[in-house]
């Protein structure tokens, strides 16, 4: 289960970013194809102990779904549950345009 070892990365890369300052949400960008379960994320989360400035800061989670570009006809589709081809042209030719994020999009601190 990596997404404890992702909760403690995110905790240390914010309270770093947030300055001191009581953390209330962060907000994730989380690509299909990075095998990242979000439930699975956000449960860890919340078992985890963070430490006073992210004491009750909520995840909020973007799933980002798999799209690819076709080469042939240059069609921009999600990528279908047990396929990579084109689902314009279904043409084999395809590279990846979304799925892969991992990110912290941003982040809501208290004032003060």
């Amino acid at each position: 289960m990596h997404e404890l070892a992702m909760c403690d990365s995110i905790a240390k890369t914010v309270s770093q970013s947030a300055n001191g300052r009581r953390v209330r949400s962060i907000q994730l960008r989380i690509g299909a194809l990075r095998q990242v379960v979000p439930e699975i994320l956000t449960y860890c989360w919340d078992l985890q102990d963070r430490g006073q400035q992210l004491t009750g800061c909520v995840l909020d989670v973007d799933y980002v779904p798999a799209e690819v570009e076709c080469d042939s006809c240059g069609a921009k589709t999600v990528l279908g549950a047990h396929t990579w081809n084109c689902q314009s042209c279904g043409g084999s030719a395809v590279h990846v345009v979304a799925g892969y994020e991992l990110e912290i999009s941003s982040i809501e601190v208290e004032e003060g």
